[in-house]
């Protein structure tokens, strides 16, 4: 299993892009915004998903483990393919489809191409115990312009969810810990709150 790859961004297509790593080049399947940020001759780390089908293999890569855990949850429900997944995630950051399924926000998560309302909704019910508590609430807009998430709660999220919890133990672990301390500081309120 192909875990991550760590390599050169050589091409770039319309939903995929190839990564050079020490001379084999991988086509990895990416989100919008993962799209809009990486730029040729880039180094990049993607965290991957290997997709084996009866008719081929994808590699499915995503810039933050959060991202990946929330495509593997989307997958998982009956219905949902990685195509309507990486759709799905490309409406927003992770924390945004996250707290869109958290609220039950079906007419967010029907936005993605290929998602209709049937299918947004058993998302919805499938996934809303899993996800977590909604960190704001009411309904999600799209976001049509890219920022930068890499900020603390990111990557603090990150590292709880490369120790071994689940998404929704990380985000409520993680609620309860002042987001002004550093990443080490937040990981360890975590930690001792769990």
């Amino acid at each position: 299993m192909i875990a991550h790859l760590y390599g050169t961004v050589t091409e770039k297509l319309k939903s995929s892009i190839i990564i050079d790593v020490h001379g084999v080049g991988y086509e990895v399947s990416i989100t919008s915004p993962d799209a809009e940020k990486s730029q040729l001759d880039d180094q990049i780390k993607l965290y991957t998903y290997h997709a084996v089908r009866e008719n081929g293999e994808e590699l499915y890569g995503f810039s933050s483990l959060t991202a990946k855990r929330m495509f593997e949850m989307l997958i998982s429900v009956n219905g949902v393919g990685p195509k309507a997944a990486m759709n799905i995630l490309s409406l927003g950051t992770p924390e945004e489809v996250r707290n869109a399924i958290a609220n039950a926000d079906s007419v967010f998560v029907a936005k993605a191409s290929g998602v209709g309302k049937k299918s947004a909704e058993r998302i919805i019910v499938d996934l809303r115990d899993r996800v977590g508590a909604p960190s704001h609430y009411g309904a999600t807009e799209t976001k049509f312009t890219i920022t930068a998430n890499v900020g603390p709660a990111d990557e603090a999220l990150d590292a709880l969810i490369a120790l071994g919890f689940p998404l929704k133990e990380a985000t409520a672990a993680l609620e309860k810990v002042d987001p002004s301390l550093s990443v080490e500081d937040r990981i360890r309120e975590a930690l001792k709150k769990r």
